[in-house]
């Protein structure tokens, strides 16, 4: 019988709810420099612009760059007085503050029972690191961006995740970039179904879709590890 596939799942958005992390860290940045917004709104620029960085760019650069820049794009659209380097430290230094979805510390201990669990995401080790779910995967499954030298959704990226899986990938995907880019790399997908995401209408269609971690087992089933 073949071992059971390495299953992957997005740091930002299938397991960890980036947008209200960001998004607190943003607004007490706001604060401290006066500026006259909104956390939201500057993590929704911040994070448009970041996401462009590593689609657009064609060679790799850090993850850390890529918020810098998009940072900096962001001050100068709204207006604001920054410091990319100083913000952009304040920001990702905040990474142990963002908040997990509720289900995740239990979902991924129930998949682990008869899965190999990764993480695969579009960030740099050091950060990865400081993030909540690190504590709760083993190193041997998290392939980033920095260890792949690409970024999603590059098909690239996740040709090279298969490769280091041995082959054998089932991807737990929640942004409609995300799911778009493994179906078109053809790489199996559950899509993990988070507040504030919605699939790309011009995009394929995942055949298999859960409301939250315990549903992603259910649907993968029960194989030997």
């Amino acid at each position: 019988m073949s071992a059971a596939p390495l299953v992957t799942l997005d740091l930002f958005s299938a397991l960890i709810d980036s947008r209200t992390g960001g998004s607190a860290a943003l607004g007490r940045l706001a604060a401290d420099r006066g500026w006259p917004v909104s956390g939201e709104q500057l993590y929704d620029d911040w994070d448009a612009r970041n996401k462009a960085s590593q689609r657009e760019l064609a060679d790799w650069v850090p993850f850390a760059e890529h918020c810098r820049r998009a940072l900096a794009g962001t001050c100068a659209a709204l207006g604001l007085d920054g410091d990319p380097d100083a913000d952009t430290g304040e920001l990702l230094g905040s990474l142990g503050d963002w908040p997990l979805w509720p289900d995740v510390p239990d979902g991924l201990a129930t998949l682990a029972r008869s899965h190999r669990v990764g993480v695969l995401s579009n960030v740099d080790d050091d950060l990865f690191a400081r993030t909540r779910v690190a504590g709760l995967v083993a190193d041997d499954g998290v392939l980033t961006s920095q260890r792949l030298g690409a970024y999603k959704p590059d098909p690239l990226l996740y040709r090279r995740a298969q490769e280091r899986a041995g082959g054998e990938l089932v991807h737990v995907a929640t942004s409609a970039r995300d799911v778009r880019g493994a179906l078109e790399a053809g790489v199996p997908v559950v899509r993990l179904r988070r507040p504030g995401h919605r699939l790309d209408p011009a995009g394929p269609a995942p055949r298999r879709e859960a409301d939250d971690l315990a549903g992603v087992a259910a649907l993968l089933g029960t194989r030997p590890r």
